[in-house]
């Protein structure tokens, strides 16, 4: 019988400040607490402290994931850690998780660089190492501070986003049934510049130059340093690709809209997944929907609504689910999954 890769369980961990609409309605006159609500489907949205790191979250989650007796650190044999926000440009995030965590150093250990679509493109990889005999259990954990790139004065950024870590634990199973998978991917690095943080990388290196805030057409103010998003583009890119990727992963898998029990989507604001719903054909079809208390957080969104999805008891055991990841990069994914009855969070 093959060995399956299967996602066994899923700890989430959110920083204690909270951002809430009342504060940032304070910022920016022209919202209000109920506007924001309205048209985001935010309320309050977690935030890293000046001296907590996409690091530091991502060995809570991991914890957290050890604490609930799913399996032990010397279980572990390889570790993936997603980021856009690392503590250093070296050495690798992902080392200095593997050192904090205790896990064998017979283990591999590696960071990439996406963001969105960051979970999708993970679990790929854990399928990869777990199905080729590379691995027999992937600690894959996400973890994002995009508060930490964001002008307090950014109206169009400061609202939406929060930060988050998952910790996912991925493991071998003997079955004949592939309980993760098929994948869709996709790519246009065209569209890099809609959401993009443009300096402190090599190719244009702080400078005082660099971290000028100025204030653009739209009224937002941010420096060079700072996340720029252009809000438009990027919803015009959500609609253009996410309805043809879930028709492309319906053809791959040879299943239909009926055979899904749960859709979560990359949680990005309420009225783009509203959109999303409508141009999916899923108005009938239970479709997570809910970011209320987190924000967009970016590659943890996915794990964080699997995670409440679980909870509420629209992601049933041994029910097929549908992944779908689309943002910065461009870049966009989507897969199938199914948990098991011992799924834990």
């Amino acid at each position: 019988m093959p060995k399956r890769a299967e996602i066994q369980g899923i700890a989430s961990y959110l920083p204690k400040e909270v951002l809430t609409n009342a504060e940032i309605a304070r910022c920016f006159p022209n919202w209000t607490e109920e506007k924001i609500s309205h048209k985001l489907g935010i309320e309050s949205r977690p935030i890293a402290a000046a001296d907590e790191t996409s690091v530091d979250m991502g060995i809570k989650a991991a914890q957290k994931l050890f604490d609930s007796g799913i399996c032990e650190p010397e279980h572990i044999d390889f570790l993936l850690f997603c980021t856009q926000s690392p503590d250093y440009f070296l050495p690798t995030s992902a080392c200095l998780i593997h050192e904090a965590l205790g896990l064998p150093k017979s283990g591999g250990a590696l960071d990439f660089n996406l963001g969105c679509s960051g979970y999708i493109y993970g679990l790929s990889l854990c399928k990869g190492l777990i199905e080729t005999g590379a691995a027999n259990n992937v600690l894959f954990i996400t973890s994002e501070t995009y508060s930490k790139f964001i002008n307090p004065h950014d109206r169009g950024s400061r609202p939406l986003f929060g930060d988050g870590a998952a910790a996912t634990l991925i493991s071998a199973v003997d079955t004949e049934e592939e309980p993760l998978g098929p994948f869709v991917f996709g790519t246009d690095g065209s569209g890099a510049d809609l959401l993009i943080v443009p300096a402190g990388g090599m190719r244009i290196p702080k400078s005082p130059e660099t971290a000028v805030e100025k204030e653009d057409t739209t009224g937002c103010i941010r420096s060079l340093e700072q996340l720029k998003m252009h809000g438009p583009g990027i919803f015009s890119f959500a609609i253009d690709r996410v309805p043809a990727t879930v028709d492309e992963l319906f053809r791959k898998s040879g299943k239909s809209r009926e055979d899904i029990g749960c859709y979560i989507f990359h949680q990005a604001n309420k009225y783009m997944l509203d959109r999303l719903q409508e141009l999916c054909g899923l108005q009938d079809a239970n479709y997570y929907n809910d970011m209320r208390e987190y924000g967009n957080t970016v590659s943890s969104s996915i794990p964080l609504a699997m995670v409440d999805a679980w909870k509420s008891g629209m992601l049933k055991p041994e029910e097929w689910a549908m992944l779908v990841g689309f943002g910065v990069g461009l870049s966009w994914g989507a897969a199938l999954v199914k948990l098991p009855k011992s799924f834990r969070i």
